[in-house]
């Protein structure tokens, strides 16, 4: 009975003090229209900022976990060593790889010279990626009757049973469901994989199962090895199906980067497209399609450029005149452009078409632009009226029997006549002559052109270059990239329609129609970097050459050998944990374009590739902190750049600005890099930190190594106990070679256990030695007795350096996830005159973080270990918010919350970074609020950050503690009350649905004047990375001549509108739809006046606009955001001045212990409506020249790049080859010329 009494009085006095810290207002009295008192909002920013310190400081414990890292030292970060290291395990990997590639070429050759006499088997059973089926698939009924005759090949079409075969997801192979026991086979959709020379490719190299297999066994991390023929397939192991959720397969592996790379040396390529008044109708679609499959073969290392010609030779692209440019995507996407808006006419002037492409080749080759090795002329023509001949020995044969210019001719159309004089051009001058006739042949014809680039290096033999290719996005198409959008397009449209037929005229409300268009703008600037869509990679490929000796010399080339390297394979040998937070490496190629890089964005609005997402250049993404205009970029960054495409060793310091946070805030930052050559490759790796912090980092003592504490008899699965904890799931900490683990943290907690085991031993390295490498080191030692090899190396890898400063962290923050009650030592060391702290003495842990609406505390550490301790009472109906955090905020040192804390420290070291998410007041949901505080460790003079703790909190919460400070004084009409972080989001409003806005777009005028008065500072941020959204518009300035055809399409499209107007007018009298309508007339409480007929016609053309289509094409493009960040000066002036009437109509002071600033504003003063600033992109408009485009504004200032190594263009024995195409003939069919003259005569 005393029990219970106590208890009462307990909580009667703990009920009043808690009135008395609600009822604790200092502005509960302020009038309205009375003006803003300084000294009073000074203290509102005190006491807030105390509260909340007290509260963070309480919940997360931070001075419990700044003294569990005591034990730990400080030494110095050495970026020249870690640079070399890391290049040095990549450089181990791509061996190993190209090892792999090497022994499939190997095989491939030898095996097809065995099988040389082979007969090709039609009947012959593949595993066809497309085809095959799974044990469980129906099998699909044998047709009958017999399948019918294939017309252009002139055979009976041949049905073979798909084969069965049990396919098993991997995670390692991005899940896809694999056999690893043979491999399987793609073949185009142009391709008859029945035809003779295909069928029997398919065949001998079925043989090369064997070598995937064994190469997989010696190294278990090859990702997809395959073999593409010359004749069209690619045999991939291991066998699997080939995707099917595209609309058609475009895939041809002998378009890819990887073969077409291998199969040939870098080209300089001139395209002559006739431009004659008979290159109409067909004959231009046919020529266009040509032209666009040649662009489609070449790659960043290829230059080229197009020019059609009549009596003039124009470019396309006009900016690109008398040169050649990079063949990358950007650039390939403007010359299919131009191509596509070229209209015929005149008469061709071959003579001066073929003068002006020499010139250019020319001077190409003279000022070492371009590709300096092989060059090629590709002409495209429905005849021409001479060969040329003097041309051709004035410019191509004066070094016989070389000639420095291939001449490839492309004969268009049915009935030609002249075809003798443009096949001669093309035998003449070592190039291939093919006659077109139809579009379906087109891709099949061009690709005639690869194996005759290609007969110097099949007649070498013994040199096979390696090749690595640019990033790109595996099997898919950056063709599907527009396709992608049309669709998405569509869609839109069709929700415009079903919304309208629905709400109608509402739909057109000026608000409305705002709000939809802001929507889809920002649904545009969505731009993931981290996206599991599509799988990036690098491929090395080896050319196969056909060593069979033929009485006819042919040289003909095989196919090409690869194995695909993912991305994020070769980042997890970079050790991310050795560079820190704010850290990071990169890898550039020769051409200056990054292979991956932190700001590497290749995705748009989630899924879609943007136009040139794989030639970004370093510079692009590097951006200097030095306020120069777009595309002016500092003379520092651009030796810089020398150096590391030259390979060279270097190192060098830079202010840049890292933005970050979906490109919405940005920091300002002094960094160090460091780079160094990857050996045996053309790519150069670059590692960065920053120098505030990143010089020093954490490391462990001798003693507090695992082995010391397996011998000490502590069990270090122990520290890993319950499931509260994570680790970052992008990290390398160890990994099994033949096994696979649902998740990081189950893979961890199995090497735990090994190392607890008798024998337990770090492997060296991650990679093993190539087997030949290895045979050779026990050749040169063989006393030894053992060598490092494939075969007998270890099935797993860990890296130790990471492992043990894991276990450490593990083992120090073990008490942070446990339900711990309150803790006299820390928590009563707190000021007693805070109410909050006050509070702490008394409730119990648990309640008092209920009360406060904390839903999570956390703790993440350098090691990528993230602890966290949850209270679901403050989260109804939602008991799993431990998980729910964790799923998204795992990632340690690269969540955002853990890097501006860092950054924070050195601002004010005590203090919490606040946020709350992007817009978060259009949400209906609760508002969390995210407080983070960075734990440094000092030893010796040095510091280093250690982990950072925090904790989510309800925004009601935060706003209630707000009012009860503030009592009514923001609540009046005439005074607005704001908290904004350092970036100028905000974080607290009277008016809900402005949490997580930009203030500037809240109150422009205001957010104008705290940059004049230096509370922020603006920072403009560029996006070289941008896509626009360009108008498809077919008109141009010409005049044209209007054809019947014109007439019936504008009579097509107005049945269309008029079909869709009466369509949408019986839904209106649908009475379903008329119910709909009338409950959201009486959600919103309003009705429309009633409609007049004079009008109605206007509001139907009204609706019509809005909902066309009005479609748009894909545009690279770059873009600026203008961002804000607080100065960081303490005793800024600007703190200490008063409001003073209209002429300085607020307040503004810091919130101590916290990135956020208090705003009181007097409303009563007027202001431009209209002045809004945003943070949102906008489009950098450069003077350009008439018909001129970023892709010409890049070409006039392009940076300078590093040729490949190899270069095979020439060969002595090439002349002994007559090989050059054949011409057509044409055959009058007799029968139907008596048939068609005894028909005319008798009608």
């Amino acid at each position: 009975m005393a029990w219970s009494y106590g208890r009462t009085w307990w909580h009667l006095c703990l009920s009043l003090l808690l009135c008395v810290f609600i009822c604790q207002a200092p502005g509960v009295n302020l009038l309205p229209g009375e003006k803003i008192n300084y000294n009073l909002v000074h203290s509102w920013a005190d006491k807030l900022g105390m509260e909340l310190f007290h509260l963070g400081d309480f919940i997360t414990r931070r001075k419990e976990v700044q003294e569990s890292f005591k034990e730990a030292k400080v030494v110095s970060r050495n970026g020249a060593s870690i640079v070399d290291s890391m290049a040095k395990e990549i450089e181990m990997m791509m061996d190993l790889k190209v090892s792999a590639v090497r022994r499939i070429m190997d095989t491939a050759e030898n095996t097809a010279l065995s099988h040389q006499n082979d007969m090709a088997d039609k009947m012959f059973s593949y595993y066809n990626a497309k085809e095959m089926l799974e044990p469980n698939d129906p099998i699909p009924p044998i047709p009958t009757p017999a399948p019918d005759m294939d017309k252009d090949i002139g055979e009976p079409l041949i049905y073979v049973q798909p084969k069965v075969l049990e396919l098993t997801p991997r995670p390692e192979f991005h899940n896809t469901a694999v056999n690893f026991s043979v491999s399987s086979v793609h073949v185009p959709v142009n391709v008859f994989d029945r035809a003779s020379d295909v069928i029997k490719a398919i065949q001998w190299s079925e043989n090369l199962d064997q070598i995937f297999r064994d190469n997989y066994k010696n190294d278990p991390t090859l990702s997809w090895q395959f073999f593409g023929s010359s004749t069209g397939f690619m045999r991939q192991f291991p066998a699997s199906k080939w995707k099917k959720d595209v609309p058609v397969d475009l895939y041809d592996c002998r378009l890819r980067s990887w073969y077409m790379e291998a199969a040939t040396s870098p080209k300089d390529i001139v395209i002559l497209m006739d431009g004659s008044g008979s290159m109409l109708g067909q004959r231009l679609d046919i020529a266009k399609h040509v032209v666009n499959t040649i662009l489609d073969t070449l790659g960043t290392n290829d230059f080229v450029n197009i020019f059609t010609f009549d009596k003039e030779v124009n470019s396309v692209v006009g900016c690109f005149e008398d040169t050649l440019i990079q063949a990358n995507l950007g650039n390939i996407r403007e010359l299919k452009e131009g191509i596509e808006s070229f209209k015929p006419k005149l008469i061709a002037n071959y003579t001066a078409a073929l003068t002006r492409a020499f010139e250019i080749l020319e001077e190409t080759k003279s000022s070492s632009r371009g590709a300096q090795c092989n060059q090629a002329i590709m002409i495209i023509g429905d005849g021409a009226p001479e060969n040329n001949r003097a041309v051709f020995e004035l410019h191509n044969w004066r070094d016989p029997p070389y000639k420095p210019v291939r001449v490839f001719t492309y004969l268009i159309g049915k009935e030609v006549a002249n075809w003798d004089d443009i096949r001669w051009m093309a035998c003449e001058n070592q190039g291939y002559y093919v006659h077109l006739s139809d579009t379906a042949e087109v891709r099949e014809m061009v690709l005639n052109y690869i194996p005759v680039m290609a007969r110097p290096l099949v007649l070498g033999r013994h040199d096979h270059p390696v090749i690595w290719t640019q990033v790109y996005a595996d099997i898919e198409d950056t063709k599907l990239s527009d396709y992608l959008w049309d669709i998405k397009q569509c869609e839109e449209q069709k929700a415009d329609v079903l919304e309208y037929w629905q709400v109608q005229d509402r739909m057109l409300h000026p608000k409305e129609m705002a709000r939809r268009a802001y929507r889809r703008t920002k649904e545009s600037w969505n731009q993931p970097v981290d996206s599991n869509v599509y799988q990036f990679m690098t491929t090395v490929s080896m050319p196969i050459y056909d060593r069979r000796e033929n009485a006819t010399r042919i040289a003909n080339i095989l196919g090409v050998a690869g194995t695909d390297v993912p991305i994020n394979e070769i980042k997890k040998l970079l050790s991310p944990f050795m560079l820190g937070v704010n850290g990071y490496a990169f890898i550039v190629t020769n051409n200056g374009y990054v292979l991956f890089h932190p700001d590497f964005r290749p995705i748009f609005q989630g899924y879609i590739l943007k136009p040139a997402y794989n030639s970004v250049d370093m510079i692009e993404v590097e951006l200097l902190d030095d306020d120069r205009p777009p595309r002016d970029f500092n003379p520092v960054l651009m030796t810089i750049r020398d150096s590391i495409i030259n390979q060279s060793t270097g190192s060098k310091w830079m202010l840049v600005k890292n933005h970050f946070d979906e490109m919405k805030r940005v920091a300002r930052i002094k960094r160090q890099y460091y780079w160094t050559a990857i050996k045996n490759t053309p790519f150069t790796l670059v590692i960065s930190y920053p120098e505030q912090y990143g010089v020093s980092r954490m490391d462990i003592r001798a003693e507090q190594e695992i082995h010391r504490i397996n011998i000490k008899g502590t069990n270090i699965r122990s520290f890993f106990d319950g499931k509260r904890w994570k680790i970052h799931p992008d990290w390398l900490f160890c990994k099994h070679s033949n096994r696979t683990f649902r998740t990081p943290e189950t893979e961890l907690m199995f090497f735990l256990e090994r190392m607890s085991e008798p024998g337990w031993h770090w492997p060296a390295s991650r990679s093993a030695m190539p087997p030949e490498h290895a045979a050779a080191m026990f050749s040169n030692n063989s006393s030894t007795g053992r060598y490092p090899s494939i075969n007998d190396k270890e099935s797993y890898y860990c890296d130790r350096q990471l492992m043990q400063a894991l276990v450490f962290d593990a083992r120090v923050t073990e008490w942070f996830s446990k339900n711990t009650s309150f803790n006299s030592k820390d928590d009563k060391g707190t000021s007693a005159s805070s109410p909050i702290a006050v509070l702490m003495g008394l409730l119990p842990r648990n309640e008092f973080k209920q009360r406060f609406g904390v839903t999570v505390a956390f703790l993440a550490t350098h090691s990528g270990l993230t602890r966290w301790h949850e209270f679901h009472s403050n989260m109804p109906e939602e008991p799993g918010v431990g998980e729910t955090f964790s799923q998204h905020n795992k990632r340690a040192i690269d969540e955002i919350w853990y890097k501006r804390a860092v950054d924070q420290h050195f601002i004010r070291e005590e203090s919490f970074v606040y946020s709350v998410p992007f817009d978060a007041g259009e949400s209906n949901s609760e508002i969390l609020v995210t407080a983070s505080h960075a734990i440094f460790h000092n030893e010796g003079g040095k510091s280093a950050p250690a982990a950072v703790v925090g904790f989510q909190f309800q925004h009601s919460a935060l706003y209630k503690l707000f009012h009860n400070i503030t009592g009514n004084a923001c609540a009046v009409d005439d005074k607005d009350c704001y908290i904004l972080d350092n970036n100028g989001y905000v974080i607290i409003s009277s008016r809900q649905h402005e949490t997580g806005r930009f203030f500037g777009e809240v109150n422009g005028a205001i957010m104008k004047r705290l940059v004049e008065e230096k509370v922020y500072k603006r920072v403009i941020v560029y996006d070289y990375q941008a896509v626009c959204f360009d108008s498809k518009n077919d008109n141009n300035a010409s005049n044209t001549l209007l054809s019947p055809l014109y007439h019936v399409m504008r009579l097509g499209k107005w049945l269309l509108h008029t079909a869709l107007w009466y369509i949408v007018q019986l839904v209106h009298w649908t009475p379903g739809v008329s119910a709909y309508s009338e409950m959201y007339l009486d959600m919103n409480g309003t009705e429309p006046e009633p409609e007049h007929d004079d009008n109605s016609q206007v509001k139907n053309t009204a609706w019509l606009r809005y909902l066309t289509l009005h479609r748009t094409r894909l545009k690279s493009c770059d873009m600026q955001r203008e961002l804000y960040t607080l100065y960081n000066e303490k005793d800024n002036v600007v703190y200490n001045m008063t409001a003073h009437a209209c002429e300085r109509p607020f307040v503004v002071l810091p919130i101590p212990f916290s990135n956020l600033i208090l705003l009181v504003i007097d409303q009563l003063c007027p202001r431009d409506p209209n002045l809004v600033l945003t943070v949102n992109p906008q489009k950098i408009n450069y003077h350009f020249a008439v018909n001129e485009s970023l892709a010409c504004y890049k070409h006039a200032r392009e940076f300078n790049r590093v040729r490949p190594q190899s270069c095979i263009s020439r060969h002595a024995n090439e002349s002994g080859i007559k090989l050059c195409g054949r011409s057509c003939s044409i055959y009058a069919n007799l029968t139907l010329i008596l048939l068609c003259h005894i028909l005319s005569r008798w009608l």
